[in-house]
């Protein structure tokens, strides 16, 4: 499983021209499933996601968690997350979960960070979506 998380101060997801899911400040996440994955995996990254301390305290200092702050997530499947760049010009994705075994660990890892909670939204697994957000910082990691 690779999830990359940001920052945020407002992120949403379009899906054939209609906005389905916002947030405001809080965190967005790219999740990735890869063969092998497994639900355990999912409610340990969920516990990293929700404690993270990745925003600031009254001294500007990284010190609090989205759940400390009452943060909200926006959650989006992304497989292109599994993909290998390591040989040629195209991307080779062998490591990718087939789809839906990534649907399971997906809204597993989802419904994880909704008992955390805090407020979860997400996008439209496997569908085209367009995702707007403004990284706050910016700050991002990426969890695997």
């Amino acid at each position: 499983m690779k999830l990359v998380l940001q920052r945020v101060s407002s992120a949403s997801v379009d899906v054939e021209g209609k906005e389905i899911a916002r947030v405001g400040n809080g965190l967005m996440v790219l999740f990735g499933a890869e063969k092998g994955d497994v639900f355990e995996r999912a409610d340990y990254l969920a516990g990293k996601t929700v404690n993270l301390r990745i925003f600031p305290d009254s001294a500007g200092k990284m010190n609090l968690s989205c759940k400390d702050i009452g943060g909200e997530i926006l959650v989006v499947s992304q497989f292109t997350l599994a993909g290998d760049c390591s040989k040629g010009r195209r991307p080779g994705f062998d490591k990718a979960a087939l789809a839906q075994d990534a649907e399971t660990l997906y809204l597993r890892y989802v419904e994880a960070l909704t008992q955390s909670g805090c407020r979860v939204a997400t996008g439209k697994f496997g569908a085209d979506m367009q995702v707007k957000l403004v990284n706050d910082g910016p700050v991002t990691f990426i969890l695997d």
